[in-house]
């Protein structure tokens, strides 16, 4: 069984009080309690606060591009789909400069996981706007204020029938440790959107302001119903609703390909001399 201790990496370089503190015990504690060893799964993390997760525990990970986490996520999946791939992502990586790929992703249902921290700001650049800041935010070079509707991250998701769509608040661990796990063990794409406080740059979204909001699901809501879930995801104000807001069983891209059906591609032998027969085209 992994114990915590297996799973330190660097010392974190966050700002004390950071939202992602919570966010990264949590995790370590929803792989330790599902009995996972840190070789036996890979993440994938772009650039930002929320990307430098990976490198603050111990795991097989690949530190790509701004907005590019999905894209790797993916090629790794569809090389070997017995190894458990999750994305980690902020809400600028993910829904600014990769909010394409975070389209295309929840339409094909590959069997990735993907967590955003979600603090309304960009946090490394030093407190820009971002998809998910609120309209009126004022910021360093929004001194006028955010124009930009916000964007809904569940609302989104919901529209294009994502296979697994959640909430969570970095506020309470203990809740989002059980979020992480539904995800982990949801079969097929999963998003957990994680309202994630930014102590430094993001002065209206604090602590007490999601506290003041944030509710449980009721036990009696059902995830799956479609049109009952659009209209939970679409709350957001004085009410924000945490839990898993959607949840439905579609087809896993993976298990559409009948070239991998048989066996991972790592797993199946490689003809070099095919490869040397292309490069020569190119010659």
């Amino acid at each position: 069984m992994p114990q915590l201790e297996d799973y330190k990496g660097q010392t974190p370089a966050w700002c004390p009080g950071c939202g992602n503190f919570s966010i990264l015990k949590a995790f370590k504690e929803a792989v330790i309690e599902l009995g996972w060893e840190p070789h036996q799964f890979t993440i994938v993390s772009g650039i930002g606060q929320a990307a430098k997760l990976p490198h603050y525990l111990k795991c097989n990970t690949f530190n790509g591009l701004h907005g590019r986490t999905l894209p790797v996520a993916t090629g790794i999946r569809l090389a070997n789909h017995m190894m458990p791939v999750i994305a980690v992502a902020g809400d600028g990586d993910c829904y600014g400069e990769g909010g394409n790929h975070l389209m295309h992703a929840m339409r094909r249902n590959i069997n990735v996981k993907l967590f955003v921290h979600n603090n309304q700001i960009y946090g490394l650049t030093k407190g820009q706007a971002s998809p998910t800041s609120m309209e009126g935010m004022k910021t360093k070079n929004q001194p006028f204020g955010v124009f930009s509707e916000q964007l809904s991250p569940m609302a989104l998701a919901v529209a294009l029938d994502c296979s697994f769509a959640a909430r969570g608040f970095a506020g309470d661990a203990e809740h989002l440790k059980g979020l992480m796990k539904e995800a982990l063990n949801h079969k097929g794409f999963a998003i957990l959107d994680i309202l994630q406080p930014c102590v430094t740059f993001n002065k209206v979204n604090t602590y007490e302001w999601y506290r003041q909001r944030v509710y449980h699901l009721e036990p009696e809501y059902n995830p799956e119903d479609r049109s009952g879930a659009f209209g939970r995801a679409l709350e957001w104000g004085d009410r924000i609703p945490v839990g898993i807001i959607f949840r439905n069983r579609r087809p896993v891209f993976e298990e559409r390909i009948p070239v991998i059906k048989a066996a991972p591609l790592v797993q199946q032998a490689f003809a070099g001399s095919r490869l040397e027969k292309i490069l020569k085209e190119f010659y």
